[in-house]
């Protein structure tokens, strides 16, 4: 492949039109539609299109969910829309006609305009940007790289995620660090409760607080900044998992306060399965250690945290395209029309006897995800309900404290979707 054929084929991680996603030789149906809806709602604001059935349907068009299942189980992995899906496909096949040449010579070279495009969406410097497999490995490597030793504390909550937490226990074991537990009391409205719920675990050997943007058992939005600039005044560093919160709803992670922040991009973005992100501050990058050994391990560059020897190429360049989509939709877009999914179901169910809604409905506290359970009956008795007669598929939850069904709807479930949920949520209710 000579340097003009390889720059044209790079030049395909740039543009971010509606034209240029949707475009090829023979463009299909769904995506000229698409194209058109768009068109049309350049001037509509997006608190307002966010309840246009019409253009969500077109949206929808642009995914290959199935129709005999009712996925409203977005929280854990999302489906990629068809763009993102046909250049993994192609990524892959060009992959397999000569791997270590089409990976690392040509494939590889894609990997800066990504990191780019990252940084961009963050709000940050691609120099802060490493791109990972998933929210786990993102944050893993910040918690086993943390120069920590033994007495100093890190304060987190009982409610983040589970490999969060055992990562966190490692050290514990090996290093003797000290883990100080907030217990959070959900669903809250209230961020000076949940604020001070960590403030109030500081102390003078505190040194990282653990804040999870999004809790993913009931969607709670917690009060990151508000956290981060009381942790910063005592000079306590602070590492975000923001796993659902990244292309979820509008933010930039320095608007957080966080000095570490990890994500999944197959969640949100909607990017393959397998991809992620970690954000290090730049001034952060050099007393890090990589999780995976680099060459230099104190270089001052975000690079060192992607030596994980041979991985699929295929799926991390497609990760562009998932940007491309996401850019064309608009995260303000995106936001409302999640969050109005959410309360369009809620709002039907919640004074239903006996119906309990465990996410807050306020904006800003929570958006797309929430979950629901039915007083005098187990969680997974309406999870198997709602799958058995109305092939809804969702996640359970059951917690000490945090009980019901996960539901998350996406950008392309209908409010028809919906109305099958609140039928079988009231129908259970009657059991």
């Amino acid at each position: 492949m000579g340097i003009l054929h390889r720059r044209s084929f790079l030049n395909a991680f740039g543009t971010l039109s509606a034209s240029a996603v949707l475009s090829s030789i023979a463009q299909p149906a769904w995506s000229r539609n698409l194209h058109k809806a768009l068109e049309n709602a350049a001037n509509t604001p997006p608190d307002q299109l966010a309840n246009d059935e019409d253009f969500w349907y077109y949206v929808q068009q642009s995914y290959t969910v199935s129709s005999s299942i009712i996925n409203l189980n977005n929280g854990g992995v999302s489906p990629s829309p068809k763009t993102v899906q046909e250049a993994m496909k192609r990524y892959h096949d060009l992959s397999n006609e000569a791997p270590s040449y089409y990976m690392w010579r040509i494939l590889d070279q894609g990997r800066e305009p990504l990191r780019r495009n990252l940084a961009r969406i963050a709000g940050c410097s691609p120099d802060e940007i490493a791109i990972q497999r998933n929210a786990s490995e993102a944050l893993e490597a910040v918690i086993f790289g943390l120069p920590l030793k033994a007495g100093d504390e890190v304060v987190l909550s009982k409610q983040d995620y589970p490999n969060i937490m055992n990562a966190w226990k490692q050290r514990e074991l090996r290093d003797g660090i000290k883990l100080v537990w907030v217990n959070l009391d959900l669903p809250s409205e209230d961020n000076e409760y949940l604020a001070n719920s960590y403030i109030k675990a500081f102390t003078s050997k505190t040194k990282i607080v653990n804040v999870t943007h999004v809790i993913n058992w009931n969607g709670q939005i917690l009060p990151v900044r508000k956290i981060a600039d009381a942790a910063h005044q005592r000079g306590i560093e602070v590492v975000v998992d923001g796993a659902h919160s990244f292309a979820h709803f509008a933010f930039t992670i320095p608007e957080l306060g966080a000095d570490y922040f990890g994500t999944s991009l197959h969640k949100w973005l909607s990017a393959c399965i397998g991809s992620g992100m970690l954000y290090v501050k730049k001034d952060k990058v050099k007393k890090l250690f990589p999780l995976f050994a680099a060459p230099d391990p104190t270089v001052d560059d975000i690079r060192k945290f992607e030596n994980m020897g041979t991985r699929p190429f295929f799926i991390e360049q497609a990760i562009g395209k998932a940007i491309e989509f996401y850019d064309m939709i608009g995260a303000q877009r995106k936001e409302q029309r999640l969050f109005y999914l959410k309360n369009y179901w809620t709002s039907r169910v919640k004074d239903i006897p006996g119906v309990v809604i465990g996410t807050p409905l306020k904006q800003g506290f929570s958006c797309a995800l929430a979950i629901v359970r039915v007083e005098g009956k187990k969680v997974q008795e309406l999870d198997a309900f709602l799958f058995n007669n109305y092939k809804i598929h969702a996640t359970t939850v059951d917690m000490e404290n945090l009980k019901g069904v996960r539901l998350t709807p996406n950008v392309y479930t209908t409010t028809k979707n919906l109305d099958a949920l609140v039928e079988g949520i009231e129908k259970f209710a009657k059991l």
